[in-house]
C-alpha cells in the first residue's frame, strides 16, 4: 500500500472506496489533520496512540496541498465525517456489520442512531452512549463504556469524543472489546449525523476552507487550534521539504514509523 510521510506520521494513500473495501477485514482508522500533526509534536502519548492505527487517511484539504508541495501527492481527502456515512451505506446490507456510537452530548448519539437506522432500513446501529466529561480519567467509567460495547455485540465502534481522547482511548482499550473488528475515530461526526451541528458548505470543504467555517462557529474553542499552530506547522513543513525535520519522539524499539505502520497493515 502506498504511504507517504508527513512530519512524524504517515498517511495511507487510499481512495475512499479502497478503504471501505479493506475494512471488510477489520482495522483501526484515524484521520490525521493539521491539528493532529501538531499535537503529535507535543504529546508523546498521542504519538504512541497513533501507532496502533492500521489506516491513517487524510482529513484535511490543506494537507492535500502540503503533500503536493512535498512532492508526494495524496489521492483523496477522507474526513471522518465523510468516511462514516459512506461506511454505513456501503455495508447497509451486510448484517455482520453492526455499529456502536460513542460520543457527543446527552441524547445526540441516540438521535443519530435513529436517523442512521432509518436510512439503512435495519438496526445497524445497535447501541449508543454519551460519556460524561472527564471520562478518560475515570477507570470505572471507561470499564462501563467497554461493557456497554461488549453487551451490544457491535462489530464496529465509532468513537467521536475529539482528539487526542478518542485515539488514546482506542489505543488503550481496543483489546478489551473482542467483538469489535473496526474502530473509527470520527470527531464531531455524531453531531453531524444527528443534525445538531451543521457542516460547512461543500464548496468550502473542497477548497480547504472548512476550518474557517468552524472557526466562525466556535471561535473561543478553536482559535488556538487553527491560528496558533499555523506558523509552527508551516515551519515544520519547510524543514521536512529540506530534510531538516526530526521527530521529537521515536518508537520504543527505535523502529522507523513508516516501517512500523507497514507491519500493522499487513497484520490485517
Amino acid at each position: 500500500m502506498n504511504q507517504i510521510r508527513l512530519l512524524n506520521s504517515v498517511i495511507d494513500n487510499l481512495t475512499l472506496l479502497e478503504l471501505l473495501e479493506v475494512l471488510r477485514y477489520g482495522g483501526t482508522v484515524f484521520t490525521p489533520n493539521v491539528d493532529h500533526l501538531m499535537k503529535m509534536q507535543r504529546n508523546q502519548d498521542f504519538f504512541r496512540a497513533y501507532q496502533v492505527a492500521n489506516y491513517r487517511v487524510c482529513d484535511s484539504q490543506l494537507l492535500i496541498y502540503i503533500a503536493r508541495f512535498l512532492g508526494t501527492p495524496i489521492r483523496q481527502k477522507i474526513s471522518g465525517s465523510d468516511l462514516f456515512p459512506a461506511f454505513y451505506r456501503y455495508y447497509h446490507a451486510d448484517t455482520s456489520m453492526t455499529i456502536f456510537l460513542m460520543g457527543a452530548a446527552e441524547g445526540v448519539a441516540h438521535k443519530a442512531r435513529t436517523l442512521i437506522n432509518q436510512k439503512v432500513q435495519r438496526e445497524m446501529v445497535v447501541g449508543c452512549y454519551s460519556p460524561p466529561f472527564g471520562f478518560e480519567h475515570d477507570p470505572a467509567e471507561c470499564q462501563a463504556m467497554i461493557d456497554r460495547v461488549n453487551r451490544s455485540g457491535a462489530t464496529v465502534l465509532a468513537l467521536g469524543v475529539g482528539a487526542p481522547k478518542q485515539e488514546q482511548w482506542i489505543a488503550q482499550y481496543r483489546d478489551q472489546m473482542p467483538c469489535v473488528k473496526v474502530f473509527l475515530a470520527i470527531g464531531a461526526t455524531i453531531d453531524f449525523e444527528a443534525g445538531s451541528v451543521q457542516r460547512s458548505p461543500r464548496w468550502m470543504s473542497q477548497v480547504g476552507l472548512e476550518w474557517v467555517y468552524r472557526l466562525i462557529c466556535e471561535p473561543k474553542r478553536l482559535w488556538r487550534r487553527y491560528l496558533g499552530d499555523a506558523l509552527p506547522f508551516f515551519t515544520l513543513v519547510l524543514k521536512q521539504r529540506f530534510r531538516l525535520y526530526r521527530s521529537p519522539w521515536r518508537l520504543e524499539n527505535g523502529q522507523d514509523v513508516l516501517k512500523y505502520q507497514e507491519t500493522l497493515v499487513k497484520h490485517y
